[in-house]
């Protein structure tokens, strides 16, 4: 089958061939008809995890996947051939990625049922965004007429939390720079934009002068947008290895590791279905055009980079 794998921590991620992986005890095979392209993807391939992650060569890149299961292993009693499906690929060694035309994957943990309304190309970019603007929402406890800011509201994560925030009755302020950006996040239910590029902090007291209840941080550095929050609040973060990374008193800190465990999958799914939130898709590729979406992601986004896996 077709991949894009990298054959060594020094080499660059190129399109392959390899044998079509056969699911184990408790797993999928899914033929994969999108995936997506995340930041993880570009650690892996410039060989950031070295040390950190077993690697299995060749290593296929990719973690979201969506597509319809194949063959299912022994044991497997909940998932049946031709099951449309999507999720996150979350083995503890790098080696199975989303990247190629099949992937196996435990029924366990990452992987959820998609339901028909929902295309595919949409599904591929909701398995870790999703998860982790629903671990964050989850955790900010956000109540009715808070005030919200989100910072990095224009990339996967941020659009799902920001519709999200909305959703539950707060004012949300979004960070964007361009005119397309802040035509973006508004669209989405903020009710106003901040530009990214100069003084947030300035920006965001002029529309809540005593600061925010919430702030959801996806982006930049954290120390710069802490003060915003007021005494009782609280600071929610993908990007913290821990709440002791951000030493504020009165100020609740929450860091959050998107855990895609079965049932925050299907709430997703239904959130997608049911029109709640929508995943914006900036560009579609090919999967030999990968090393393009690659540099496509390191520009920056607006949404999600996603592969079409034909």
């Amino acid at each position: 089958m077709k991949v894009v794998a990298l054959r060594a921590f020094d080499s660059e991620p190129e399109v392959t061939e390899v044998d079509v992986p056969q699911p184990t005890a408790g797993e999928v095979r899914v033929r994969v008809h999108a995936a997506s392209v995340n930041g993880f993807d570009l650690s892996v391939a410039k060989g950031m995890l070295q040390g950190a992650m077993e690697h299995r060569f060749p290593v296929v890149l990719g973690k979201d996947f969506a597509g319809v299961v194949d063959a299912v292993g022994e044991g497997v009693e909940d998932y049946a051939v031709g099951d449309r499906v999507f999720g996150v690929v979350t083995k503890n060694f790098l080696g199975d990625g989303s990247f190629g035309e099949y992937v196996t994957v435990p029924t366990a943990v990452g992987i959820a049922k998609l339901p028909e309304s929902v295309e595919f190309t949409q599904a591929a970019g909701l398995g870790l965004a999703g998860t982790a603007a629903v671990d964050a929402i989850d955790a900010a406890q956000i109540s009715e007429g808070a005030t919200v800011l989100v910072v990095g509201a224009t990339g996967g994560v941020g659009q799902q939390a920001l519709q999200l925030a909305a959703r539950a009755g707060a004012t949300v302020i979004a960070t964007a720079h361009t005119e397309k950006e802040t035509e973006q996040v508004v669209a989405l239910g903020a009710a106003h934009a901040v530009d990214y590029t100069g003084d947030v902090v300035a920006q965001v007291r002029e529309i809540a002068p005593d600061g925010v209840d919430v702030v959801l941080h996806f982006a930049g550095a954290p120390d710069a947008v802490v003060p915003m929050v007021k005494a009782g609040g609280a600071f929610v973060s993908t990007m913290l290895m821990s709440p002791a990374d951000v030493p504020v008193e009165g100020v609740r800190v929450v860091a959050i590791y998107a855990n895609p465990a079965p049932e925050t999958l299907e709430r997703i799914a239904r959130n997608q279905a049911e029109q709640h939130t929508t995943v914006t898709v900036q560009h579609v590729y090919d999967l030999a055009q990968t090393p393009d979406a690659f540099g496509h992601f390191t520009a920056g986004t607006l949404g999600k980079i996603i592969i079409s896996i034909a």
